[in-house]
């Protein structure tokens, strides 16, 4: 069991610290029941820790007293016992804090876990803020479950389509024309499981993959919508919306169109470079590899669109759904862990699948936008949404782009070099003009009355 000896400061910093998300403190004598409901939140939710031997800030206002410090590890064999209670086990690990004197609290340390817990009582908490909720309502619970992973809403019956849906369609004709050995759409897709091999009723899967129109069919908006903003803003105004386009169809379709859509409309995009106005280059394999991975391990569950955002400077790829299983934004390249399994492998039955190199695609995007000289793709999760912004921001330093700027132009504003360097702040690029003054590399341009700068010039 490890074991850390914590300098009074830091203990006062503990008793300090604020219940939130990712951290809870309880007094010595919390019941079991408490210790279960803490542990099984922050494993449904993303994980956290809660400390053993705090008082509560509103049973002990005095910070100096909230530190219980118990002399006898073995005081707490309750919370272990209470933990391993649990089924399935919750991913955890501990550690035993000592104060000056000798004495102990306990911190326990909750890993996100691909599974739904519950309580010994059969309750289902997740963490929300400095609160552990319960979750009674079954389809909350379906929903969680779906979120994780740990089910997929692809396997779920859709009512309001039929088996000739996937059977007659022209997707699924085109599909096994290429497909060797030979074979017919029921034997297809009830060897797949996209339909219910017993009344073949279609599975969510079957219908996406397979269905010439899948939207009517479906309760859940699953398409993928485009939209074009002429601005490098970070929020757009309505004035900046310049076009959209929504797609629809099967998905091996939808992945077709829509990166067909976008390739077209970054034609007509162009921003500051160091000659002047450019055409916006991106890896096409960055945007394709991103685009996919949206489409196959979204969340269907979820009632909304994939959006593709299109500005000047950017394209931001927004995914229902947040990371499932043990997923994390530090180990997707390395992850593998699929929460539509049956879009995955059959996609990759086509004779040119847009998935063909899988588990691979994320690390292939971040690749090729190296080769490209241009800083990788940022992943962030967005409330239920994954984001990806594939940014036009050159890898090469500000102050090499406003030389670069400068080899091909007079001189160079502000403004220009931030929309050539990807900063926003105008103070921030005033920081990298000053440095290269102080280099000797450039001079200022004054306005007619000499007091301002407007722009700045190379050095002769």
């Amino acid at each position: 069991m490890k074991e850390r000896t914590l300098t009074n400061t830091e203990i006062l910093e503990l008793s300090e610290r604020e219940e939130g998300h990712f951290y809870d403190n309880k007094a010595f004598g919390i019941k079991g029941d408490k210790i279960q409901k803490i542990a099984v939140a922050f494993a449904n939710a993303d994980g956290g820790e809660f400390i053993i031997g705090i008082k509560d800030k509103k049973d002990e206002t005095e910070t100096a007293k909230r530190w219980e410090g118990i002399k006898d590890m073995e005081s707490f064999n309750f919370v272990f016992q209470n933990l391993n209670d649990l089924s399935p086990t919750i991913p955890h690990s501990s550690e035993f804090l000592k104060d000056s004197n000798g004495k102990y609290a306990l911190r326990i340390t909750i890993e996100k876990s691909e599974s739904v817990h519950k309580t010994s009582s059969n309750v289902v908490y997740v963490r929300k803020g400095a609160q552990s909720l319960p979750l009674r309502n079954p389809q909350q619970i379906q929903e969680l479950s779906f979120a994780k992973g740990e089910s997929s809403y692809e396997d779920t019956i859709v009512n309001s389509a039929t088996a000739e849906d996937i059977f007659e369609s022209k997707e699924i004709t085109y599909f096994l024309n290429d497909l060797s050995p030979e074979t017919e759409p029921i034997d297809f897709t009830v060897n797949q499981n996209l339909v219910d091999r017993k009344t073949y009723d279609p599975r969510t899967a079957g219908i996406l993959l397979f269905s010439d129109n899948p939207i009517p069919l479906l309760p859940k908006r699953c398409g993928i919508k485009i939209t074009r903003y002429d601005t490098s803003e970070e929020t757009p105004e309505r004035i900046h919306l310049k076009e959209q386009f929504s797609i629809e169809g099967c998905l091996n379709e939808q992945i077709k169109e829509a990166s067909k859509i976008i390739t077209q409309t970054m034609e007509s995009v162009k921003i500051m470079g160091s000659s002047g106005l450019e055409e916006v280059k991106y890896p096409p394999e960055t945007i394709w590899e991103i685009l996919v991975n949206a489409v196959i391990h979204r969340d269907y569950s979820i009632s909304d669109d994939i959006q593709v955002l299109i500005y000047n400077n950017r394209i931001e790829i927004k995914s229902p759904g947040k990371l499932p299983g043990y997923v994390t934004i530090e180990n997707i390249l390395d992850a593998r862990f699929s929460r539509n399994s049956k879009i995955v492998r059959v996609l990759n039955k086509y004779k040119n699948p847009v998935n063909k190199d899988m588990g691979e695609g994320l690390n292939t995007a971040f690749q090729r936008m190296e080769e490209f000289k241009l800083k990788p793709p940022k992943i962030i999760e967005d409330g239920n949404y994954l984001k990806v912004i594939i940014a036009h921001s050159p890898l090469a330093s500000p102050e090499q782009r406003i030389m670069e700027f400068l080899e091909k132009n007079s001189q160079i504003k502000n403004r220009e070099a931030r929309a050539i360097t990807g900063i926003r702040s105008e103070n921030i690029m005033k920081g990298h003009f000053y440095k290269l003054r102080e280099k000797g590399l450039i001079d200022p341009v004054m306005s007619t009355t000499g007091r301002k700068i407007v722009a700045w010039k190379k050095k002769f």
